[in-house]
């Protein structure tokens, strides 16, 4: 199944007052299972794709459909919909909610979608489990490393069990021993769980791990590589 589908996609904004051209006719298709990598420089378009692509913005031109869900046409309240319920997102800064304890910040999607709370908690426990954490449900983010916090922002994408995972730079701030970590344990969900992991990144050891790297220059696809088994 097509997860996201990216037909001739433009994104254009002003910088004060300045045209941008971020995409300029962006098409990719993803399908479920993948673990792809899109690279480039800083400017280069990748994280624009990213936020495109998880409704976190709107298109200039062309279309983008997720699961089959053209967003283009999609209310605001459709997209807040679709966001909530089948994407999880894991950015470099981790946006943990600082008064928040572990668990709290993995089980909190789980309580926007309404989920009752016994199913939270068993849910909550195994996402702590799959990321390494457990023994540390009550720790708030500020009592945690850079490493212990991009795992409790993996298993809170994770715990509403998503179809697609997007991953904006997320070994960034992190030194090479724990991004790899880090990567080892998306890895291991994507084999396991099949859930489709999509990463923007100029991170080497990131497309080291990735089997799918679409190079990206000046918004322009440059090459998409599929690597050999």
């Amino acid at each position: 199944m097509t997860v996201v589908k990216a037909e001739n996609v433009v994104k254009d904004y002003s910088l004060n007052g300045i045209a941008v051209h971020a995409l300029r006719g962006v098409s990719l298709n993803f399908e479920g299972g993948e673990f792809a990598a899109i690279a480039g420089p800083s400017g280069s378009g990748k994280s624009t794709f990213l936020h495109l692509a998880g409704c976190l913005d709107t298109i200039t031109s062309g279309s983008i459909s997720i699961g089959g869900s053209d967003t283009a046409r999609l209310s605001k309240t459709d997209l807040a919909l679709l966001r909530r319920n089948s994407i999880g997102f894991i950015f470099q800064a981790y946006n943990l909610i600082p008064v928040l304890s572990v668990m709290e910040n993995i089980s909190f999607p789980l309580t926007l979608l309404g989920v009752d709370k016994k199913e939270i908690r068993a849910r909550t426990e195994a996402a702590l489990l799959e990321v390494g954490l457990e023994g540390m449900e009550n720790r708030r983010p500020k009592e945690m490393s850079g490493g212990q916090q991009q795992r409790v922002a993996i298993a809170r994408a994770l715990v509403k069990r998503p179809s697609l995972i997007l991953a904006d730079e997320p070994t960034a701030n992190l030194d090479s021993k724990t991004g790899r970590e880090i990567l080892e344990i998306m890895l291991k969900l994507n084999q396991t769980e099949g859930t489709t992991f999509i990463f923007s990144t100029h991170d080497s050891m990131v497309m080291e791990f990735a089997r799918r790297i679409v190079r990206i220059r000046d918004g322009m696809i440059e090459s998409d590589e599929v690597k050999s088994a």
